[in-house]
């Protein structure tokens, strides 16, 4: 369900919304408002909020369930319309009346509650069970659900599609690129030739592998109470089997249950989640910088977009703006990312409060990456091959045969095949003519020779063409990029 984009919408059209992002002081907030909008639902203020509305709703319809509970019987048909109507409902108005009661309260959750007493206040039949809302709960029980959903839903409805996306344009990269001979290069200098598609087909290989990596992410949440014994349940009822009950409604959201907790869930599967996005992102940066080399090189030409600046003062520059973007906010990115996976399953003892704050900084993380896909992306669209630069490379590097010529002569036995062509090769200008000069005086049999001699830079590709073409058999997406 799509809850809080009405929400979103009447806060864009606010009058003041352009001064808002003019006096953001993050760049999401202001700058980059609008590529990473999608994810203020879930992970804004008003999403935090609007969890906990949620959450805190979903356990008084679960109280009421519950035979042993007598004093919250069954709610009435229109009793459960009305209560979830305040989620389906809510919106930015019902977010500022609960911060206007936490500016008296001191306390976020506990604002919350009292938002919903008075939201129920008018009808009879939930007035009777008000002081059920939060019945048994600390802040954590509350809070840990609602940060879980937001990932959860913000993950597999903003991010992944995204990530998805990159996938499928390094593979198209590849294929339609399978065919065009490129010089590699080790260490900078001149290497064995692959073919562009292939090295496209790398990318996307990695990538997809990491994206099969989040399905084993299990989401999860904990409802024990203050130390997570369920002690205050337990004194209260101590008939109801209270494991099993808050088990079932951790599910019922669509969360995995830890039985094991403090005050606190650990947060172990936020690390888990987080160190599969750093790596995500460092194979990113990797093709980020791969392309930004590539344009240099002159392999691969931008479109130019009409009206854009590529310099204040060069006007002949189209600069690799977006690969860069892409870089620095991957770098922005990680840098959150990784402090929130180190610090967050830390906790002194039963728990602090140091990953109260830090949990807040959920979206930075994720909206710094989210940010950095768009630009790769919009890079992607923006680059054509320049097949004539690559062959110019390849005609004059004429010296990546040695290494064929090398390993066919040490199939037949030639003696210090290695040495022969490092003397020939090594520091010397290499042509065709001097490599053909060369393998002509060599005691080969006739095919072999007649191989050798039909072999130039841009046919000394291996494998590498069909590697390319079969990328899309390898690249599975269905089963990744999802949590269940």
């Amino acid at each position: 369900m799509d809850w809080g984009t009405r929400s979103l919408e009447e806060m864009q059209r606010a009058e003041d919304f352009e001064s808002f992002c003019l006096m953001g002081l993050s760049p999401l907030d202001g700058r980059y408002e609008r590529f990473i909008r999608d994810l203020k639902p879930f992970f804004s203020e008003f999403g935090l909020i609007r969890y906990r509305v949620i959450v805190e709703v979903k356990w008084l319809l679960k109280l009421s369930q519950i035979p042993e509970i007598t004093e919250v019987p069954p709610f009435s048909e229109e009793a459960q319309l009305f209560l979830n109507a305040i989620i389906e409902e809510f919106g930015i108005a019902d977010a500022k009346e609960v911060k206007k009661i936490e500016r008296i309260t001191n306390h976020d959750v506990k604002a919350v509650e009292y938002f919903l007493k008075q939201k129920c206040s008018s009808n009879p039949e939930i007035t009777k069970v008000l002081e059920f809302f939060h019945f048994g709960c600390t802040s954590e029980d509350i809070n840990n659900l609602s940060h879980a959903l937001a990932l959860k839903e913000g993950v597999n409805t903003v991010m992944f599609p995204v990530m998805i996306d990159i996938c499928k344009a390094m593979c198209s990269l590849a294929t339609q690129n399978s065919t065009i001979p490129m010089l590699s290069r080790t260490h900078g200098q001149p290497a064995s030739p692959t073919t562009l598609g292939k090295e496209m087909a790398n990318f996307a290989a990695r990538l997809s592998t990491i994206g099969k990596s989040f399905s084993e992410v299990k989401i999860l949440g904990k409802f024990a109470g203050a130390v997570g014994n369920y002690n205050a349940d337990v004194v209260a009822y101590p008939e109801v089997d209270w494991p099993k009950v808050t088990e079932e409604f951790v599910r019922s959201l669509g969360l995995e249950f830890n039985p094991y907790v403090t005050q606190i869930e650990p947060h172990d599967y936020i690390s888990k989640l987080f160190n599969l996005f750093v790596q995500f992102n460092n194979v990113l940066t990797d093709f980020d910088r791969d392309m930004w080399t590539y344009i240099s090189l002159g392999y691969f030409k931008q479109i130019v977009k009409a009206g854009e600046v590529g310099s204040s003062t060069m006007p002949h520059k189209v600069n690799p703006i977006d690969f860069e973007n892409s870089d620095g906010n991957l770098t922005i990115a990680n840098g959150t990312l990784s402090s929130l996976s180190m610090k967050l399953p830390i906790s002194r003892m039963q728990r602090d409060l140091t990953d109260s704050t830090v949990l807040r900084n959920l979206g930075v993380g994720l909206g710094h990456s989210l940010l950095a896909y768009k630009a790769t992306l919009r890079g992607i669209k923006k680059v054509q091959v320049n097949e004539f630069r690559l062959s110019e490379d390849l005609d004059q590097t004429w010296e990546v045969l040695a290494e064929p010529i090398q390993t066919v002569m040490r199939r037949y036995g030639i003696p210090e095949p290695y040495e022969k062509l490092k003397e020939i090769t090594r520091g010397q200008a290499v042509t065709k003519d001097s490599i053909r000069l060369f393998i002509e005086g060599l005691d080969l049999p006739e095919v072999a020779r007649s191989s050798l001699l039909k072999l130039t830079p841009h046919s000394y590709i291996g494998e590498a063409e069909k590697l390319a073409r079969n990328i899309e058999e390898l690249v599975d997406l269905k089963s990744g990029f999802k949590i269940e």
